[in-house]
């Protein structure tokens, strides 16, 4: 099947809204997002750089990570850290 033919599942496009979201969090502030798992429209995400430990890192993820993530896919009913 060739590239312009493929379909796009609703998590490779999560994944790449958040391969993206990655970039811009590691080049402006130093810290990263990376994909867990998606499960029932509740999505997994992993904070990691210069966000482990960060006072600002829920108001990362529910600010940044989720707000981008539902204007995209409005579904997505949560999105989490991973335990």
């Amino acid at each position: 099947m060739s590239p312009e033919n493929k379909e796009y599942t609703t998590e490779d496009r999560l994944r790449g809204l958040i391969d993206q979201l990655d970039a811009y969090i590691d080049h402006y502030h130093g810290g990263s997002v990376q994909f867990i798992s998606l499960e029932n429209n509740i999505l997994t995400v992993r904070l990691g750089g210069a966000c482990e430990g960060c006072s600002l890192k829920t108001a990362t993820l529910k600010g940044w990570v989720e707000g981008t993530i539902k204007q995209f896919f409005p579904e997505i009913t949560s999105v989490q850290l991973e335990a």
